[in-house]
């Protein structure tokens, strides 16, 4: 049960990374070239990537399974490596044109820059180490663990 949450949680965190960071490195870019000085809209920006680094974080670092950090990670390397094989085919995986929403658009566009810059492909290294962890893969000691091997009873039949 604790992998099928793992899994759930890593399906958010790829959504986030791609979708969240993606929109906030497009605003980022376009206030800081709109007004040097900054302003409001650089502000949330930089406030929705402090929200993307903190859920990976968090995830990198918490005890839940590593399949919450093995499924944003296979995505981000995956499409990194579709990248350095196939400029454009890794490109056309974006979806465009039209009939997309102004926000997905903004977030497909700094999806775009997150990866020809090699981030995806940093975070995706950075979120693949805690699956290589013994440890996380591993229950944790529960103290209800030991009642169920109990010593026999004195004057028991055994």
């Amino acid at each position: 049960m604790r992998h099928l949450g793992g899994l759930l949680i890593g399906l958010v965190v790829t959504a986030a990374v791609l979708g969240g960071a993606g929109w906030a490195v497009q605003h980022a870019v376009v206030s800081g070239q709109a007004t040097p000085q900054g302003g409001q809209a650089l502000w949330i920006a930089l406030g929705s990537m402090a929200a993307v680094g903190l859920i990976v974080g968090l995830v990198v670092a918490g005890r839940i399974s590593p399949v919450a950090t093995f499924v944003p990670s296979m995505v981000l390397l995956a499409w990194t490596v579709v990248y350095a094989l196939d400029t454009n085919r890794a490109l056309t995986l974006l979806p465009d044109g039209p009939a997309v929403n102004q926000i997905v658009r903004d977030a497909v566009t700094g999806a775009e820059t997150l990866l020809t810059t090699g981030v995806l492909a940093l975070l995706g290294v950075a979120l693949f180490i805690p699956v290589l962890m013994p440890s996380r893969w591993a229950r944790r000691y529960d103290e209800d663990d030991e009642d169920f091997e109990q010593q026999p009873q004195e004057g028991s039949y055994y």
